[in-house]
């Protein structure tokens, strides 16, 4: 598993931590992806659309074999099996996974975008992931993305609803 992948993961349906626990245990029983860290869990507030309830995000480091075209459709294929219905841009959903980050690369296609178009203006994607590595730049980049974090204003959006302390996925999905 040679590559490494970053995740974002969220949820504002339903029993929120469990759609985000059932998503990364899809994730841990593929043969082709490796959980390699979590990040604590963030309630946030919607962006975009505001008329919904908060968010529960979070992010996963993962390492694998599968290219990034085929990550995306794991993720899309995930996200189907656990009920997400894309009704409108922005929308509730159940769940949602977008890859971040893929190894050090730009990939620019119709399909897919790396690093995620949206990312550096969005506190619920930064805090997390920083949270896993505060060194992380994005590729062809000097500056880290902590600075970034730190010019972005919506931050007291985004609070942390269970913190990880270096537990594996079940302890931080339990009680």
């Amino acid at each position: 598993m040679n590559n490494i992948a970053y995740l974002s993961l969220g949820s504002n349906m339903g029993d929120r931590k469990n759609c985000l626990k059932m998503a990364i245990d899809e994730l841990v029983n593929h043969a082709h992806v490796k959980i390699e860290k979590l990040s604590s869990i963030y309630e946030t507030e919607p962006v975009g659309y505001v008329d919904q309830a908060n968010f529960l995000n979070m992010v996963v480091k993962i390492s694998t074999s599968l290219s990034a075209l085929e990550l995306l459709r794991l993720c899309l294929q995930i996200e189907k099996e656990l009920g997400r219905v894309r009704e409108f841009r922005w929308g509730p959903r159940i769940i949602d996974l977008d890859i971040l980050l893929y190894n050090n690369e730009n990939i620019m296609m119709e399909a897919l975008q790396i690093p995620h178009p949206r990312m550096t203006e969005r506190a619920f994607v930064l805090i997390p992931l920083l949270e896993i590595d505060r060194e992380l730049t994005l590729p062809n980049s000097i500056k880290p993305l902590l600075h970034t974090l730190n010019e972005i204003r919506d931050k007291e959006g985004v609070q942390l609803w269970k913190e990880i302390n270096g537990e594996g996925a079940s302890e931080l999905f339990e009680n």
